[in-house]
């Protein structure tokens, strides 16, 4: 998932850098979905991915969001998925989508002027991931007053530390670096359960996607607590659409039509990678 705010979601933001115009002599596919002016592939998916985010996207195919991709093929009778293959540091945006060397990002997060978005296919939120057992059950809040003094872990500049920092948590904290190529470092989700099995935290506040895929990873006994009852500061849930070009009016109306008819697989293929999915009224979503 990417995206202004999503970027800080995965760790690798905060800016995909300024979104580059269509070269003016750009044509369209003389099948490209029907509307004219659109430059989507009419028979291979073109995806733009990173080539090593998982739980998200893998050259492997592993990541969630490959899955999501096959979904969107088979459903738009597309024969085949490609992939361009590109790290989420700045520009990603400018050197894929905007580049036309592909049709879709397939996790965006909604409300990002870069990309286009379709309606949103999942909705997640930044957890707290704590140990059972270490005196941090009842914990649903960055403000509760058990966190004061703990190492915690969290990654520079994402959301959580704002409200980490008003709340003088920051003091103690743990600080991760934002921008890290994981073709040749770890996701710094794995690394901050790690750590926090290791004994070197008490506690780390990431993105839910990543924490629940981890933690299932690693086999790590933790407690996930989705953050969705700050009262103050960033907001911590986010809603998760597939980004497309601002062109691209059809293709857009074509993806919300797959979201809508196949909500029910869209989830499961979600909840097989640990999500912690919540609702519009921040409530679970188990099945």
């Amino acid at each position: 998932m990417i995206g202004r705010d999503a970027l800080k979601l995965r760790f690798v933001l905060p800016m995909l850098g300024a979104l580059a115009l269509l070269p003016a002599n750009a044509q369209a596919q003389d099948a490209g979905l029907g509307a004219a002016g659109e430059l989507v592939d009419p028979d291979i998916l073109r995806v733009c991915a990173d080539p090593s985010n998982m739980p998200f996207t893998d050259e492997s195919g592993e990541g969630f969001e490959n899955r999501l991709a096959d979904l969107v093929a088979a459903k738009t009778g597309r024969k085949s998925v490609a992939y361009t293959w590109f790290p989420l540091v700045a520009g990603f945006v400018r050197n894929t989508l905007a580049a036309n060397r592909c049709d879709i990002i397939m996790g965006y997060a909604q409300g990002d002027e870069l990309v286009q978005n379709t309606n949103a296919y999942y909705r997640s939120s930044y957890v707290l991931v704590h140990p059972k057992g270490n005196g941090m059950e009842g914990v649903e809040t960055i403000e509760d007053p058990k966190l004061t003094g703990k190492r915690i872990g969290v990654v520079e500049s994402t959301p959580p530390t704002a409200n980490m920092a008003a709340n003088k948590l920051m003091r103690t904290a743990k600080i991760y670096p934002l921008a890290v190529d994981t073709r040749l470092t770890p996701s710094m989700g794995e690394v901050m359960i790690k750590d926090m099995l290791a004994g070197k935290i008490d506690a780390a506040v990431m993105w839910g996607p990543m924490a629940g895929y981890y933690a299932k990873q690693l086999g790590a006994d933790l407690t996930i607590v989705p953050l969705v009852k700050e009262k103050t500061g960033s907001r911590m849930s986010y809603r998760i659409t597939m980004g497309v070009r601002p062109s691209d009016q059809e293709w857009k109306r074509t993806l919300n039509r797959v979201i809508r008819e196949n909500q029910a697989e869209i989830t499961r293929i979600l909840l097989d990678y640990d999500v912690p999915l919540i609702d519009e009224h921040d409530n679970p979503i188990t099945q």
